[in-house]
């Protein structure tokens, strides 16, 4: 079963992405770097309620 998860930069605190997990496989939050379009670099995003 997915469910649907918002990605949150760890610098502005901006929610840039949306993205989908098996929440049954991985309940850890899920941490992964990407580009952030209000920062202009790359920063690691954390998964949010």
């Amino acid at each position: 079963m997915r469910e649907q998860v918002t990605l949150e930069c760890t610098e502005c605190k901006n929610r840039n992405y949306t993205t989908t997990k098996n929440k049954k496989k991985h309940q850890a939050r899920m941490e992964t770097k990407k580009y952030c379009k209000f920062c202009k670099i790359h920063t690691a995003h954390k998964e949010t309620k």
